[in-house]
């Protein structure tokens, strides 16, 4: 364990190791020990043995991230000193519960960390997809020449003068239509809670879903997994997309109703890039690993490897806030939870 001066907040993590390498680096660590007391370095990955029970009741800052056992009473009841949990990761639903609001203790997540790399692996599949690259490296790959590859340059494929259609200005959305800036793409918006002006404010076009769809060269889905979001994209939607389009979802597989998304993908008129699925892992039937139109991802679009310690240094600047008694910047209230994904 690590031992600091008393007298400074006790800081405790809570994370399965195997799953957040990078998160905390021993320079984030070394970071949090000089504002408050590390209890431990190495992370609880159950609540339910004497280490834990020991740090807890100690714990007055709760660092978490992927893989942290639920907190619910029962945990709460252990950690009479908390005052802060600080979640490493991004949506803390799942984690935790009403009771900890009940308690006034300070809960931040690392939600808008996680959706830098979302939208940048979506800014390069927006341009792979206008530019077809995935079909010229398949073409390419099959002859070993050029000859079919060559007549396809004249085809009207490329990225000027695209439409690229944004289901939802979430975090991940509304970072997509900022990088999509530069180029040369005519953006459309479609979001309930976004009017036209602040489309405008954005750089896009507000529209309605059916008509983005119909518009759209590539639609791009960042809309939260809700109960009532649940397979918003279905056949009709499907139905009026572009021959050649392409369908991009790096958000929720339940957002989409996938049985409608196979059958639209096996006549070939659209294409697809798919990073998340419902369930998480398709079955090793599933026709997402087979069909030459759909480019399948095992969910990388969010944070990975080196991409984890913004995670890290998100929390800890949130347990810096707190320490010097500044407001937090990523703060949760009880009712957010409702409305994040």
């Amino acid at each position: 364990m690590i031992q600091s001066a008393p007298g400074r907040p006790t800081i405790a993590f809570a994370m399965q190791s195997a799953r957040t390498q990078h998160v905390l680096t021993p320079e984030l660590i070394q970071r949090l020990d000089t504002v408050g007391r590390v209890l431990d370095a190495v992370p609880m990955e159950r609540f339910d043995d004497e280490r834990a029970r020991k740090l807890l009741g100690e714990t007055e800052i709760l660092i978490t991230s992927w893989g942290s056992p639920h907190i619910d009473a029962a945990v709460l009841a252990q950690a009479p000193h908390l005052k802060l949990l600080a979640h490493a990761a991004g949506t803390v639903k799942g984690l935790i519960e009403d009771s900890l609001f009940d308690k006034n203790i300070l809960v931040s997540h690392a939600a808008q960390a996680n959706a830098l790399p979302v939208a940048e692996f979506t800014l390069a599949a927006i341009i792979f997809a206008g530019k077809q690259v995935f079909r010229f490296r398949d073409v390419y790959v099959a002859d070993r020449h050029r000859g079919r590859t060559q007549p396809m340059q004249s085809e009207a494929t490329g990225n000027y003068g695209r439409t690229v259609g944004i289901i939802g200005a979430s975090r991940i959305g509304r970072r997509v239509i900022e990088l999509l800036a530069p180029f040369d793409y005519k953006i459309l918006l479609c979001d309930p809670m976004v009017d036209e002006a602040e489309a405008r404010r954005l750089g896009a076009e507000k529209t309605e879903l059916d008509a983005l769809m119909a518009r759209s060269d590539i639609v791009s889905l960042h809309a939260p997994s809700l109960p009532e979001t649940r397979r918003m994209i279905g056949a009709r939607n499907l139905s009026l997309m572009k021959q050649g389009a392409t369908f991009i979802n790096t958000a929720r597989g339940a957002l989409v109703d996938e049985a409608a998304l196979l059958a639209t993908l096996k006549t070939g008129r659209i294409d697809a890039i798919i990073d998340v699925t419902d369930p998480e892992i398709p079955e090793a039937s599933s026709a997402f690993y087979d069909l030459p139109n759909v480019f399948l991802t095992p969910h990388i679009a969010g944070a990975i490897g080196l991409e984890r310690t913004r995670l890290g240094e998100m929390a800890v600047e949130e347990v810096i806030r707190f320490v010097e008694s500044k407001p937090l910047i990523y703060g949760i209230r009880r009712d957010d939870l409702a409305r994040m994904a």
